[in-house]
C-alpha cells in the first residue's frame, strides 16, 4: 500500500514522502492517526496544494518541542519509595510516577513521552530517563529515587 506522509514518522519518512507500507499498518494506524493519506492522484494533488501549510505546522510543532526541551534541561526529580537494605524497591517507579514528579515542577509531560526501554525502575539511586518530545527532539532528565524511612 502506498501512502503520502502528512507528518514525520520515525523510521518511515518525512513530511510529503510517498512510501510503501504494509496494508494493515497503513489502514489501521497511519491513516486513522492522521499521519498519512492513501497515495491516489487526487490526494497527491490535494497534498501539493496544502504542502506549505503542513510544512508551517510541522515547523511550529518542532519549535514548540525545542522550547519544551529547554524546560527539561538539567531537571532532577526526586521520588521516594520504600526500599530494602540493598536499595531494591518494594515495587517500581514507572512512567506515571515520573509524570507526576515532573508535574510537581509545573511542567506538562505525557505518559507516552517517557521512554523506559529496560522497563520500570526498580532500584534506588539516580537514573537517566529519556523523554521523546517530538520525532526529532529528545530530552534527558535525572530521576533520583530515595528510600523512605
Amino acid at each position: 500500500m502506498e501512502v503520502i506522509l502528512l507528518k514525520k514518522v520515525s523510521g518511515l519518512g518525512a513530511l510529503g514522502d510517498k512510501v510503501s507500507v504494509r496494508p494493515g499498518y497503513g489502514r489501521n494506524y497511519l491513516i486513522p492517526q492522521g499521519f498519512a493519506v492513501p497515495a491516489t492522484a487526487s490526494n497527491l494533488q490535494a497534498f501539493e496544494e496544502r504542502r506549505a501549510e503542513l510544512e508551517r505546522e510541522a515547523a511550529a510543532t518542532l519549535a514548540a518541542a525545542e522550547a519544551r526541551r529547554e524546560r527539561f534541561a538539567g531537571l532532577t526529580v526526586t521520588i521516594a519509595r520504600r526500599a530494602g537494605d540493598e536499595g531494591r524497591l518494594f515495587g517500581s517507579v514507572g512512567a506515571v510516577d515520573i509524570v507526576e514528579a515532573v508535574a510537581a515542577h509545573e511542567i506538562e509531560l505525557g505518559k507516552h513521552e517517557v521512554r523506559l526501554p529496560a522497563g520500570p525502575l526498580r532500584a534506588a539511586g539516580e537514573h537517566e530517563v529519556t523523554l521523546h518530545l517530538h520525532a526529532d527532539v529528545d530530552a534527558t532528565i535525572t530521576v533520583e529515587i530515595v528510600a523512605e524511612s
